[in-house]
């Protein structure tokens, strides 16, 4: 990363972490306190230059320790991961250092190919902790996996489903197939996560869908309208991301929330749309947006007019961007990373949160989609 983006996106934030509470100080008992930890990367060590994935990836698990540490917190806190990889070859290498970190009971993982801002590194990660008491969720009739991740992390009433590829769940070999018929699988494991927590899809509140070709988006859509409540679907962004094996064509993160107060967050005169996705789902203790994107002159003009759509929607459900816990910014191309963490720094208030960043591009035409995750103080 240029040493301009650099400081710009750690501009947006006095640390590149935050901790939300009530306004009380005291956090709810089914209201989990959640620690973001974005864009976490290491190029360089007392030595010089890192080159390899196996460098880098120790050296960004050691510097995700660091920011852990300052935070009264460890590995065992960790609740979900996303890994980014410029190269999918590096996939086995990245792992054989991760598992080192994460031995027993490890985070909910999404790993997929990406665009990196900084152009020296190979590995980039985004996590999710939390000071409270987590349960690891290990369905019955779900095979476990075999690479370094658990299906789901509950932390109170919210929980972290890892990226969810078309599994067998007896062997957890792939089931192979189209779109739809991968989807269809993706969301029978998804369910079965579910059901261990005690949960259902009615649960669920936002998801981000990595696509191997954007052009399966319309087929993926038809079947995964199939899972989610008309009514109420939960948020989501849908994004073209590289995946590590060659046999999947769709993985789907998700995050579910158990609430009585849960609600479709729509502005004035909005309705919810063809795609089946709300713009926003409110649960009385959080707001989880949906990826939004907008028309306008170049990718700095695109993130003006989204971030008006994401404000009109925040502010729909009774909040502001001094709510927000967590950004993503997904980019067409990488390289309008410095244009659009500029709009932010000016449009964000100070103490931000920093935002993940990543190549991954956008289905349609357009460069810049920005999500958003809020609490209710």
């Amino acid at each position: 990363m240029n040493d301009h983006v650099d400081r710009v996106l750690r501009g947006l934030a006095a640390a590149s972490l935050l901790a939300i509470q009530f306004a009380s100080g005291e956090i709810a008992a089914q209201t989990p306190e959640l620690v973001y930890f974005s864009n976490v990367t290491a190029t360089a060590g007392d030595g010089g230059p890192l080159t390899t994935v196996e460098e880098q990836t120790a050296a960004t698990l050691d510097a995700l320790g660091e920011q852990l540490r300052a935070h009264g917190l460890g590995y065992e806190d960790v609740v979900a991961m996303n890994v980014f990889l410029r190269d999918t070859r590096h996939f086995q290498a990245m792992n054989g250092v991760y598992r080192g970190y994460f031995a027993t009971d490890p985070p909910t993982r999404a790993t997929v190919e990406a665009d990196l801002p900084d152009r020296d590194a190979l590995v980039q990660i985004t996590a999710v902790a939390t000071p409270d008491d987590t349960e690891v969720i290990s369905p019955e009739g779900l095979q476990s996996p075999a690479l370094p991740y658990s299906w789901g992390v509950r932390t109170g009433d919210v929980l972290f489903i890892a990226g969810a590829t078309s599994r067998d769940p007896d062997t957890y070999q792939p089931v192979g197939g189209d779109v739809q018929t991968q989807t269809r699988r993706v969301f029978g494991n998804i369910g079965m996560i579910l059901e261990a927590a005690g949960m259902g899809y009615g649960d669920l509140v936002a998801c981000k869908v990595f696509l191997d070709d954007v052009r399966l988006w319309g087929d993926m859509n038809a079947a995964y309208r199939e899972f989610v409540t008309a009514e109420d679907p939960p948020a989501r962004a849908a994004v073209r991301g590289g995946l590590m094996n060659p046999a999947f064509l769709v993985e789907i993160q998700c995050v579910a929330e158990q609430s009585d107060e849960r609600r479709v967050v729509l502005r004035e005169g909005q309705r919810l749309g063809r795609s089946p996705l709300s713009p926003a789902i409110a649960t009385g203790e959080r707001v989880w947006l949906s990826g939004m994107l907008a028309r306008g002159d170049g990718a700095e003009g695109e993130a003006r007019a989204t971030l008006a759509s994401l404000g009109a929607t925040l502010e729909a459900a009774g909040l502001g961007f001094g709510d927000v816990e967590d950004v993503w910014v997904y980019l067409t191309d990488v390289r309008d990373a410095e244009a659009v963490s500029g709009v932010l720094a000016e449009v964000m208030p100070e103490g931000a949160p920093m935002p993940t960043v990543a190549g991954l591009p956008l289905v349609g035409r357009l460069g810049v989609e920005i999500q958003m995750t809020a609490v209710v103080r």
